[in-house]
């Protein structure tokens, strides 16, 4: 009974680190207007480890000064913030908020294929099969016909975004080299890296300050920062530590319908039938891939 409060906890923050997530895509399509990806990313992790930073003082709370974990610091930054968030915010240039939601919904299968062939420490059962299946099916569905039209801007932006969510799945994985740390250690220490890696990018390639940003670009690009970043990080690397990988992941089908909300509320977008039945495909494909096994008596 002890461990019930505990799970319970545990679920709440899963439930608040989706929709954290969920709200990013809308935050994002509303920044990508005015502010370039690369510039509303290297932004976005260098507010964000600040943050992280500040708040560590605070709490007493020091950066590890091992150069061996700060290479893995960069890694997770390589795998979990500069390489995904570009990829996401280059593609919501073309794609709706709600459906770049569905696309990076996909994580934990891809955290269980790469978990099954590369780490190999969880079993392949049939259940997880169906998974992965309905969830590659819901895929091919939600990018839909355009594939048979050649490589247009929508569908590489749409590959774009799924490869944002395989590299996702990655970091996941390699995110459980991090135990024993405070969640917000890694969490800063990540951000960090990104934006040493995206903020010589942005100035050689956008030349900020030539850029007008707008109000609301400006605003979303605060609340992506502080709220869908910093927050969200911590609550994920804290997750990482009693979830496991593909537990945390599984918030990933709760982000789904945040996102397609919001983006239906706040930026007037609808879906289509077609990717209606890839969403549903997909929602199938995760709860399979995440639902607990039944003990046995």
């Amino acid at each position: 009974m002890g461990d019930r409060p505990l799970m319970i906890r545990e679920l709440l923050l899963l439930l608040l680190l989706a929709t954290l997530w969920g709200s990013s895509y809308t935050f994002i399509k509303i920044g990508v207007q005015t502010i370039p990806p690369v510039t509303l990313i290297a932004v976005r992790t260098l507010i964000a480890g600040s943050i992280l930073l500040l708040v560590m003082r605070w709490q007493g709370i020091s950066m590890p000064r091992d150069p061996a974990v700060w290479r893995q610091f960069m890694f997770q930054a390589v795998m979990n913030s500069a390489v995904p968030f570009t990829l996401v915010a280059w593609g919501e240039k073309s794609v709706d908020a709600g459906l770049a939601a569905i696309l990076n919904s996909t994580t934990p299968i891809f955290t269980f294929l790469l978990t099954a062939l590369i780490t190999r420490h969880e079993p392949v059962t049939m259940r997880k099969l169906f998974g992965v299946t309905a969830g590659l099916i819901g895929i091919c569905l939600i990018i839909g016909v355009e594939a048979l039209d050649g490589l247009g801007d929508q569908l590489l932006a749409q590959i774009a975004i799924v490869a944002a969510t395989v590299s996702y799945a990655g970091a996941a994985i390699y995110g459980k080299n991090f135990k024993g740390l405070h969640p917000m250690q890694p969490a800063a220490g990540s951000m960090l890296c990104g934006a040493v890696l995206l903020l010589p990018v942005s100035l050689f390639v956008d030349q900020p300050w030539t850029l007008t940003p707008s109000m609301p670009s400006i605003g979303a690009l605060l609340c992506l920062s502080v709220f869908s970043t910093a927050i969200a990080f911590t609550i994920y690397f804290r997750l990482m530590q009693t979830l496991g990988s593909i537990g945390t992941t599984s918030q990933a089908y709760l982000r789904v319908p945040i996102g397609v909300g919001l983006g239906m509320l706040f930026l007037e977008e609808s879906l289509s039938h077609t990717a209606l039945i890839g969403l549903v495909c997909v929602v199938l494909a995760v709860i399979a891939m995440t639902m607990p096994a039944r003990r046995k008596a």
